[in-house]
């Protein structure tokens, strides 16, 4: 019999932001027995670094650009496959609790899809709306009497509040813990790119780093106390959710997948929130855990893409993968024998009125590559073995020119495979 799935989904959960990732100023239990009893992902990336895209693309396998949805507020792809109608229709019951994605409507899904949205959620703070959202994961899993394996989606809001915590919007959830350090790569480079200084001007879409601008080394540490604080409460309903798939006697035939959207600033480059290439916004928890078919409390180092959700779910239940999803299955990764790929790619669309200004990020395995559609320099080279706070720009040194020219072919390779053709490329314009 096929298994369960289960997919937990934070808001804004940055990898660095979990215990068991090394962070000694978060505590996160939950998700860390997760991670021991399965497979985590220490590089793993979202498809964009933003709510709706990024969810699109993890339901559908897409990159933004082909979702068509490439920031908050865009219409979500209605003629896609995506992971709730693809499981409903290879016999699954399909619950769904939380941020609504672009699945089904319960009308034209009939009996065995169900959309188990507590009253006033995506209207509310997570710590107004998180434990309403589990209680409904918990209710969907205590149910007796299945005939068919279930594939139930929830999706958790915070740490999200800690944007309007930055806006000054919401109650301080952090106490008297105290204050972490702050990260590598605190200040801004002054050379800082054109493209990354008009985004700290923006305040029409995302303009939480216009509330920084008068924050002292304290705020910011009490900033990352704060973002630490509400990532520990959205574990502590992880754990409610986790405890009630055991009491259920379900953890044996069922997947568990958890990730984020996309990660948060986490005060690198004095940035906040979200919107930017900072490996701490960019960069995703993942672990998958399935007793009996996935290793126990393995870590593994290969690349993974939000993009990879769709097919890896797809390869562990049996289902075909649908037509047109870029992502790829994990499952060779998590056994151990898959081959490593060469790249991620992550698609930055950060101003909802001017689509055209815009960055694709390219990682590999040990660089970090970014080329912005305007400004200068309009490419920038990381190494971040040597430099993971991202503070030394090596595009323009000659002694880094093969790693600069290997990242170009692999934007390359992306823009021709996806059709990625609307973004244009630096070497192209003679501007790099």
């Amino acid at each position: 019999m096929p298994p369960n799935v289960l997919l937990v989904i934070t808001d804004q959960q940055s990898r660095f932001a979990q215990s068991a990732a090394g962070n000694e100023w978060v505590r996160t239990p939950h998700l860390d027995s997760l991670s021991a009893s399965g497979v985590r992902f220490t590089r793993a990336y979202c498809a964009a670094p933003v709510c709706s895209p990024s969810r699109a693309s993890l339901a559908t396998g897409r990159p933004p650009h082909q979702t068509g949805l490439m920031a908050n507020g865009m219409p979500w792809p209605g003629d896609m496959p995506e992971l709730c109608g693809h499981f409903l229709s290879h016999g699954y019951d399909v619950g769904w609790v939380g941020i609504r994605p672009g699945i089904p409507s319960p009308a034209a899904a009939g009996p065995r899809f169900e959309l188990l949205l507590p009253e006033g959620v995506g209207t509310r703070l997570g710590r107004e709306s998180d434990t309403a959202i589990a209680d409904a994961a918990i209710r969907y899993l205590r149910r007796p009497g299945r005939q068919r394996p279930f594939f139930l989606g929830v999706t958790l809001i915070n740490p999200h509040d800690i944007c309007y915590w930055v806006m000054g919007q919401a109650p301080d959830a952090a106490g008297d813990d105290p204050l972490p350090p702050l990260p590598p790569g605190f200040e801004p480079a002054p050379d800082e790119p054109d493209f990354i200084r008009r985004c700290r001007r923006r305040t029409h879409y995302g303009p939480e780093n216009t509330f920084t601008r008068d924050w002292d080394r304290h705020d910011w540490r009490r900033y990352l106390r704060e973002y630490y604080a509400l990532t520990e409460r959205a574990d502590a309903e992880v754990g409610r959710i986790l405890d009630a798939l055991r009491e259920a006697g379900l953890e044996e035939e069922t997947l568990v997948a958890f990730t984020s959207d996309h990660g948060e600033g986490m005060a690198r480059h004095r940035w906040v929130v979200k919107l930017m290439m900072w490996e701490s916004v960019v960069s995703v928890p993942l672990t998958l855990s399935w007793p009996g078919v996935i290793p126990r409390g393995q870590v593994r180092g290969q690349l993974a893409s939000g993009l990879d959700m769709l097919p890896t779910l797809c390869d562990y239940a049996g289902l075909p993968v649908p037509p047109g999803v870029v992502g790829r299955s994990l499952r060779g990764a998590v056994d151990g024998d898959g081959p490593r790929r060469e790249y991620v790619v992550t698609e930055l669309h950060p101003d909802d009125q001017d689509l055209a200004f815009a960055a694709r990020i390219v990682v590999s395995q040990h660089h970090k590559y970014a080329a912005f559609s305007e400004g200068r320099p309009r490419e920038v080279l990381f190494d971040l073995e040597v430099d993971p706070g991202e503070t030394r720009n090596l595009a323009s040194d000659p002694s880094h020119a093969p790693a600069l020219a290997a990242h170009r072919r692999y934007l390359r390779k992306w823009v021709e495979r996806t059709m990625d053709l609307d973004f244009r490329l630096p070497q192209e314009a003679g501007t790099a």
